[in-house]
């Protein structure tokens, strides 16, 4: 009889306690420290700012948690080494960055450490066990602004001109941008005009605003009246050219209305600020896996526009009209 009523404890106890459920894979904030590796400057880069501010959020959510925010400056030939000196002092498990050349480098500083993660945005990359990748459909944002960019240089706005010609300033080119931002700016203005043409002038690097300004000029004489631009600090000098000498500017990534209003007059947003607190969330939860791509776009809400600001709404009724039937297509 005693044997019976200690099995039937010891059943009891099985059945109990296996179904508990288990998060064993879970992470203390104090067991994470995490590197916010900058592969430039934040300042006057809105992917950056965004990835930055995510960052700080999740510090003031999770103050215990570890996380160091580190620029490598704009020589991109220091990156590598950088980062490989920040991971070999044994401070951080996890790397976090935003640089579609990023994978690559990290492959190369992760070969002594195989216990290192990394995490980075902007990018696409499959295959390895330590790199998890999100890349933004950035095709998508680019076709919204090429579309309003189309809209506003075919229209009698003030600014605008007779020439069917829209700009594109680039600090550099790479992958992302010639494969998907470009073409699908332009094939945004050519799915209002298939006449509008694209002028593309680059750089050479992200902080000479006084290149990027003497180009614009050159564009502006050329007969472009709408600019958009992926050039980090360079581009305030295009925005500066613009506002005096009177063109118009369609952005990417963030709110930058204020940075030159009746100037910039469309806004695209990046949810990178949303992105990586989710990220850091789903870290400690225990539930990060490794290995694989994950491709993100305004279907997802990681992507979109910003109609709800004043700089917008001054646009004209038609072209808000055409635009917004544009958007709520996707």
């Amino acid at each position: 009889m005693k044997n019976s009523i200690i099995t039937v404890i010891l059943l009891a106890a099985i059945l109990f306690f296996g179904c508990v459920p288990k998060n064993n894979s879970a992470f203390n904030p104090d067991d994470v420290s995490i590197l916010v590796f900058v592969t430039g400057l934040i300042a006057g880069s809105p992917a950056y700012e965004l990835m930055a501010e995510g960052a700080n959020a999740a510090l003031q959510k999770y103050p215990d948690l570890r996380i160091k925010i580190y620029e490598a400056g704009i020589n991109q030939a220091e990156w590598e080494m950088q980062l490989t000196e920040m991971i070999s002092t044994g401070e951080y498990n996890i790397v976090i960055g935003s640089n579609p050349s990023l994978p690559e480098i990290c492959k190369n500083a992760m070969r002594h450490f195989p216990d290192i993660k990394f995490i980075i945005l902007d990018a696409f990359y499959e295959g390895n066990p330590q790199i998890k990748t999100y890349f933004y459909n950035q095709y998508e944002q680019s076709l919204l602004l090429g579309y309003l960019a189309g809209l506003i240089t075919v229209s009698d706005m003030p600014n605008a001109n007779r020439h069917k010609r829209i700009g594109f300033i680039a600090a550099q080119e790479y992958p992302l941008l010639t494969n998907q931002m470009v073409p699908g700016f332009l094939k945004g203005a050519r799915l209002v005009d298939n006449e509008i043409e694209l002028d593309m002038r680059i750089v050479g690097n992200w902080i000479d605003a006084s290149k990027a300004s003497e180009l614009t000029s050159a564009m502006i004489d050329s007969g472009v009246d709408v600019f958009t631009a992926i050039a980090g600090g360079a581009a305030q000098g295009m925005i500066r050219t613009a506002a005096d000498r009177g063109a118009y500017i369609v952005w990417y990534n963030n709110n930058a209305y204020n940075l030159a209003r009746g100037v910039i007059v469309g806004c695209g947003i990046m949810e990178q600020k949303k992105l990586m607190l989710e990220i850091i969330e789903e870290i400690l939860s225990g539930e990060m896996q490794y290995g694989y791509n994950r491709t993100i776009g305004i279907s997802d809400g990681y992507l979109g526009f910003i109609t709800d600001d004043p700089a917008y709404q001054n646009l004209p009724l038609d072209i808000r009209t055409r635009f917004e039937q544009f958007l709520n297509e996707f």
